[in-house]
């Protein structure tokens, strides 16, 4: 008989949500909600910034994407700060080590902060608006099978 690999017991999972002070504002969204729920599925957290991975430093200019995630993964459009820098190629760079790390090890879950241009999964920050859709980490790795979940953070 063939044993059948069992899920990965861990999940990718931003940084800031597990109280690194790694936000563009050096601050974190600590989330003691998320660390009962991965507790109680088994998983354990591997943290991971993809800003900050990507060679941005903290802090950092908040920065949007100029189209959608998709799009910029495709090369039509860019990752710009609030003053207008060109940030595409850290953010793009954080987006391809993330990737890694969850093809590393196997991960098929992650749980990201909602609303970053990074890291978002319902929505993100576009030309100066929050709109729907996934920040560039996000989209990245579902294009490679990764599930992703946006945690808000915060919560008790």
């Amino acid at each position: 008989m063939t044993e059948q690999p069992s899920e990965p017991k861990a999940a990718l999972v931003s940084a800031c949500l597990l109280g690194r002070e790694c936000t563009y504002k050096a601050t974190h969204n600590g989330d003691q909600a998320l660390a009962r729920e991965l507790a109680a599925e088994g998983l354990a957290a591997v943290p991971f910034c993809p800003e900050e991975h990507g060679g941005l430093a903290t802090p950092r200019p908040p920065a949007d994407l100029t189209a959608a995630a998709t799009d910029v993964l495709d090369g039509k459009g860019q990752v710009r700060t609030h003053s207008g820098e060109d940030v595409t190629l850290a953010f793009a760079r954080g987006a391809a080590g993330a990737l890694e790390v969850c093809q590393r090890l196997g991960l098929k879950r992650a749980f990201l902060k909602e609303r970053s241009p990074s890291c978002g999964c319902a929505t993100t920050h576009v030309g100066g608006e929050v709109v729907e859709g996934p920040g560039l980490t996000a989209a990245l790795l579902r294009r490679h099978g990764v599930t992703c979940t946006g945690v808000e953070g915060r919560r008790e």
